[in-house]
This record gives C-alpha cells, sequence and structure tokens, in this order.
C-alpha cells in the first residue's frame, strides 16, 4: 500500500484513491458490524433468549444468503419457540431457493417430527437421501447431521449411496464402521474398518487401538474369522497377518500368534525380529513355553548372522530358568539340565563383561537351587573383577555375592559388600537395597536397634517395595522389643529366619519349636506360623503351606501377619493348588476388609483378573 498510494497520486488520481479508501472503510465497518452481530446473535441461542436470537439469525441470512448456518439456527430458535408455522414458511421458502440442498429436507422432517407426524418427516428425511449429490462434502454433511440426531441407519444410508455415486466403495468405509459400531453391530463395524484398512494400509496402528477399545474379549473372534477370510482372497495384504498376530496376541494364543510370525518372517526374508518381538512379549506376560520356542527359532533358524542371536538365546535360558522357578515344579534333572545350558551359553561366548547377567543367573541357580554355594561365590567373584563390568550389574552382583557369603555364614565378608553398594548408589534404589539387607543382618544377629534406625531411614525408599519391607520390620522390631525384659524371643525368630535364609529348614523348623515351647502364648505366634509357611512353600508342601496362612487367618485376624496370610494363601490356591474360585473370595477380602493393607492394590488387580476383566 505504501507504493500504490504515492503512484496514483503521481498520476493525478486522487479523487479516485479517496474513493477507494471510503470503500475500505465502509468494507471494514460492515464486517465489524457483521461479526458483532453473529456473536450476539450466538450469545442470545446459547443463554435461551430465542426470539432475540431469531431476529439476528434473520437478518445475517438475508446478508449472506450463501451460509447454511445461519438459517440452520434461525430455524432452530423457531422450534424451541414452537413457531411452527413460520418455520415451515422459512423452510419452504428456502426450499424453492435451494431444491439441490438435501439438508433442508431434514430440517424440515425435523419440524414435522416436532408435531408428532412421525411418516410425513420419515418421507421427509427419505427425499434427502434420494436427492444425494454426488459431492463428498454434501454427502458428509448431511450423514453428520443425521448422526448429530442419532439417526444412524440413514446416516449409514446416505454413505452407502454417497460411495455408489462416487464410485468409491472404499470411501466410506471407516464413517461406517463408527457408525455400525454406535449401532452395536459388531460383524459390520469389524467388516468396514477392514475395508477402511485396505484403503490406507497406514491405518493399521490405528485400527488396533479401535478394536481394543471397542471390541468385547469374546467380540475377537468375529474378527479373526473375517480377517482369515480376507487372507484366503489376498495373501499379498501382509497388514491382514499382521492384525491377525496381534488378535492372537489379545488373546493370548502365542502358539497360533507364532505361526503367523513365522511365515511373515520367511515370506519377507526378514533377520527373525518380529519373531524375537514376540518372544519377549510372551515372556513378559508369563507365557514361557511359546517364548522360548521363538527365542529358539531365531537361534536355530537365523543362525549367529542375524542381530537377535544372542539376545534370543540369552532371552531362552531366562525363560527356562523361570518357567522352572516360578512355578515350582521342577526336578533336580530339570537343574542340571539347566545348569548345562548356561554353561554352554558361557562356553559359546566366554566370561566377561558381556556374559556377566548370565553369570549372575547362573550364580542363582547354583545357590537358590542347586545348593551349590561355592560354585555360586566362586562365579561372582570372578565376575565382579571382570574390567569395565556395567556399574549396575556390578552392584547386583556385589549385593548376591554378599548374600551367598552371608548364607554360608560368612557375616564380615556379606556386610562388606553390601556396605560398597550402599556407597556407591546412595541416593539410588540399588544403594537403598543393599543397606535394607545390610540392617537386616544385624537384624538377623541381634543388633535390633541399629537395624529399627536404617529401617527408619529407609521407609522414605523410593522403592515402594523397600519402604513397605522396612516399614514392616521397623514396626515388627518395636512392637516385640517392647513386651519382654529380655530380648530372647525375638533373637530367636531373628535366627530362624536367618535359617530359613540359608536354606537350613529343619534347623529352623527346630528354632521355631523352640521358641514356641520357651514362650506360649507369646505375640510371636502368628510369626511363627508364617516363618513356617513360607518354609513350606520352598518345599513345595503347599498344602502345609496353606494350613498355616489359614490358621492365621482364623485365629489372629487382628494380627500384622493376618492381611500377609491372606495374600499368600490366595497365590497359593492360583498358582499351585489350582482354586481360582478360592482364591478370588481371598483377594475380595483382603481388599474389601483390609482396604489399608500394602497388598491391597495388587489383590483387587488379581480379583478382577480372576473375574475375567480387562485389566491394563
Amino acid at each position: 500500500m505504501r507504493n500504490v498510494i504515492p503512484r496514483l497520486l503521481k498520476k493525478g488520481s486522487a479523487g479516485r484513491l479517496g474513493r477507494m479508501l471510503a470503500t475500505l472503510v465502509f468494507f471494514t465497518v460492515a464486517v465489524s458490524a457483521f461479526g458483532q452481530d453473529a456473536r450476539l446473535a450466538q450469545q442470545y441461542f446459547q443463554n435461551g433468549e430465542y426470539e432475540k436470537a431469531a431476529v439476528l439469525f434473520e437478518k445475517l441470512f438475508d446478508q449472506n444468503n450463501k451460509n447454511p448456518y445461519f438459517f440452520d439456527r434461525y430455524v432452530d430458535c423457531l422450534l424451541a419457540l414452537e413457531d411452527y408455522d413460520k418455520a415451515e414458511v422459512a423452510i419452504k421458502k428456502q426450499l424453492k431457493r435451494e431444491p439441490q440442498n438435501v439438508n433442508l429436507y431434514v430440517s424440515y422432517g425435523k419440524l414435522l417430527e416436532r408435531q408428532y407426524k412421525d411418516e410425513e418427516a420419515q418421507a421427509q428425511y427419505q427425499l434427502a437421501v434420494d436427492n444425494l449429490p454426488a459431492n463428498q462434502y454434501e454427502i458428509t454433511r448431511l450423514a453428520n447431521t443425521f448422526m448429530s440426531a442419532t439417526k444412524y441407519e440413514l446416516a449409514i444410508q446416505v454413505f452407502e449411496k454417497g460411495a455408489e455415486l462416487l464410485r468409491d466403495p472404499q470411501i466410506f468405509s471407516y464413517n461406517l464402521g463408527d457408525l455400525y459400531r454406535r449401532k452395536g453391530d459388531t460383524p459390520k463395524m469389524v467388516e468396514n474398518y477392514l475395508n477402511s484398512l485396505d484403503a490406507m494400509p497406514e491405518r493399521l496402528e490405528s485400527m488396533k487401538v479401535l478394536f481394543q477399545r471397542f471390541l468385547l474379549p469374546e467380540e475377537y473372534r468375529e474378527l479373526q474369522t473375517q480377517l482369515y477370510a480376507r487372507i484366503q482372497k489376498n495373501d499379498k495384504a501382509i497388514y491382514y497377518n499382521e492384525m491377525l498376530t496381534w488378535v492372537f496376541i489379545q488373546q493370548k494364543d502365542y502358539k497360533n500368534a507364532l505361526r503367523q510370525v513365522k511365515a511373515l518372517d520367511k515370506r519377507l526374508d526378514e533377520n527373525g525380529g518380529r519373531i524375537f518381538n514376540l518372544g519377549d512379549i510372551a515372556a513378559t506376560d508369563g507365557a514361557y513355553d511359546s517364548a522360548i520356542e521363538a527365542f529358539d527359532y531365531v537361534v536355530e533358524q537365523k543362525g549367529p548372522t542375524s542381530s537377535f542371536y544372542i539376545d534370543a538365546k540369552r532371552e531362552s535360558l531366562r525363560c527356562r530358568r523361570l518357567r522352572l522357578t516360578e512355578g515350582y515344579d521342577y526336578t533336580r534333572d530339570d537343574l542340571l539340565q539347566l545348569e548345562g545350558l548356561y554353561e554352554g551359553f558361557l562356553s559359546e561366548f566366554g566370561r566377561s563383561k558381556a556374559t556377566a547377567t548370565i553369570i549372575l543367573e547362573l550364580a542363582e541357580l547354583e545357590a537358590l537351587y542347586l545348593n551349590n554355594l561355592d560354585k555360586a561365590i566362586t562365579l561372582l567373584d570372578e565376575m565382579i573383577r571382570f574390567p569395565n563390568v556395567e556399574r549396575n550389574t556390578l552392584a547386583l552382583g556385589k549385593i548376591n555375592l554378599a548374600d551367598y557369603y552371608l548364607m554360608r555364614g560368612e557375616r564380615w565378608e556379606a556386610t562388606l559388600l553390601y556396605s560398597q553398594v550402599d556407597k556407591a548408589f546412595k541416593e539410588d534404589i540399588l544403594g537403598h537395597e543393599a543397606r535394607f539387607r545390610n540392617a537386616k543382618l544385624s537384624y538377623y544377629n541381634g543388633d535390633f536397634q541399629w537395624a529399627q534406625s536404617q529401617f527408619d531411614v529407609l521407609k522414605a525408599s523410593t522403592s515402594k517395595l523397600i519402604a513397605n519391607d522396612a516399614l514392616d520390620l521397623s514396626v515388627f522390631i518395636m512392637d516385640n522389643l517392647g513386651l519382654d525384659s529380655t530380648a530372647t524371643a525375638l533373637e530367636m525368630y531373628a535366627k530362624s529366619e536367618l535359617l530359613v535364609f540359608q536354606n537350613r529348614f529343619d534347623e529352623a523348623f527346630a528354632k521355631l519349636d523352640s521358641l514356641l515351647a520357651m514362650f506360649p502364648e507369646h505375640s510371636l505366634d502368628d510369626d511363627v506360623l508364617y516363618l513356617k509357611a513360607k518354609i513350606f512353600v520352598k518345599q513345595r508342601q503347599y498344602d502345609k503351606a496353606a494350613e498355616n496362612y489359614q490358621t492365621i487367618i482364623d485365629k489372629y485376624k487382628d494380627g500384622i501377619r493376618a492381611d500377609n496370610a491372606l495374600y499368600e494363601l490366595a497365590q497359593l490356591y492360583e498358582h499351585q493348588l489350582n482354586d481360582v474360585e478360592k482364591a478370588k473370595t481371598l483377594y475380595e477380602t483382603l481388599f474389601i476388609d483390609f482396604s489399608g493393607s500394602t497388598f491391597a492394590v495388587e489383590a483387587r488387580k488379581r480379583y478382577r483378573v480372576l473375574r475375567g476383566d480387562k485389566v491394563q
């Protein structure tokens, strides 16, 4: 504008410039007034002042015949005022002007519906569908109008006819999927969402989110059936196989999911990454058999050239160990076979910082399951001396090595290692864990006051598990130290716990029985039952463990072990004694009667899982 004005002046066009400026000012004022009227009309409408709003919307529409919004709002005002005659005149007048505007038939239908003339209203709605133009914007606008009025069947008709008019059967498939979902028609919803996937395969991940959100567990079968049919018709549509794999994972059917990813791996000539990822998902879910099969496939079929080879071999070992130890269902031969696999791994890849985590796991197997403490200590003593071992792995090695020294009765070696980790990881969870175990070592040895002072500090740990355990032990020491003139009973109990930690179960039983004989009807009675139950679990005598837990629940329901016993007993019935209903009842009792327990949240979650709820 700075350049235009001087040029006009040079040409002697001052008059024309004046007219232009006058026009510009008038236009600016008009636009401003128009905007003020529109805002005021909307405000009146929102406040329910429909008479005032109607006047302004009619004025705005007359000023701008091309904006249907103002006409629709004007009619809405008349309907709110129940001025049906005036509304009918306005709609018919506009229909004469714009017979091609199908939304006017909808407005007329709404007017008739308000007057309980349902058949006539339906006729107008059908006229809107029948007169639908081959215009994507108008088709979508009309369908959205019906959707906002929850007239889903009519919206479906609009989209289906629109697809025919535009000669594109998939153009509105996503919209149709959404409409059939609202109607509760699962087969048609799935069909149309899959059609939209055909049109845009890049929608695969968003489709998974939709199905996860809207399909009930039993409805996945419908999706599975339709996917099978589509794969048979078009085996080149890889996204259908990927979706089918995802369906199997949602159903925790890892066997069939693995079959799908193996086929995709071969067809696409991949390096095993897809199969490794599935193994990882199965392992996280505790489906160790499927996870092992997946990892072994990568090892055997892809070989050392695969970038997943070492990780697959490592994860296969880990899953084999967890399958044995978490299920408590193994023989010594099973353990020796697993030991051989670990030794084979270390023979193949050597003993170095790269295999430090495998050495950690093997040492745990030796110490806790094969009762070979000397070998476990030798393995970890060697591992912590490797150069450049990852810092956290080194700390875990020292903590476990300290545990094994303690199990062998070498208290000073244990406390030295715990202290090293505590010092190196002062404000880290690993440091808190080392400090907790060091404090517990003092507790085992009867130094209760120092141990309690450490537990009190650890109550503020960022690890909820450490904080809860520290709180429990602090309260436990405080309760039992103040009851007798001596700490003899508590010392005997702590020694018993140390014997359990050292897997010296017969000696632990003997010590506990002596405690009961020397201190009849002591406050530690429920604790003795609880510790005996823990021993029975380690020995896989689940019935005896359940009996002890039940005694605590029945006789000591107001004691501090009651919620622990409830949770442990529920775990036994769920995982070892195969009585899901009994487990559900115990979990329910726990989160209702012991809502303040640290186990309450997990008990509610387990209850919902056993009831069949979808839990994230």
